[in-house]
């Protein structure tokens, strides 16, 4: 086991599955809230990609992008402004909210997890990428 894998425990059977499974739920909810809220399909469109751009902190370095990466695709961010959004009845707030957390879930239902800094290919839900395999 190389130093790598050491420090970058990830989930496993049919505990990987259940997170992947919430992940799918998470997506189909925020999709279902957001449509039921009669919010616009373009800024949908325009904003489910954004927290991605998080991946740019590699760049700087592997623990750094890891950081930045983790806040961009944790829960805690986008559920605190989904309860303001509703403490402040705030509609733009509130669709901001479920777009930023269905992309959460999509990218985990899909395997992708929270990075370790081992390097972006190590989540806690399993390597990902071509080396994956090796």
């Amino acid at each position: 086991m190389n130093e790598a894998t050491a420090e970058t425990g990830a989930a496993t059977g049919g505990v990987k599955i259940l997170l992947r499974l919430e992940g799918l739920t998470l997506f189909t909810g925020m999709v279902m809230l957001y449509a039921s809220s009669g919010g616009s399909w373009l800024v949908f469109a325009l904003l489910f990609f954004v927290p991605d751009l998080s991946f740019l902190a590699y760049l700087a370095d592997a623990r750094f992008g890891a950081l930045v990466y983790n806040a961009a695709h944790s829960y805690m961010a986008p559920v605190a402004l989904l309860t303001l959004g509703f403490g402040f009845a705030s509609p733009l707030t509130l669709s901001i909210a479920m777009i930023w957390l269905a992309h959460i879930g999509i990218d985990r239902a899909l395997g992708y997890g929270l990075k370790y800094s081992a390097g972006f290919g190590f989540t806690h839900l399993g390597r990902i990428g071509r080396q994956k395999d090796a």
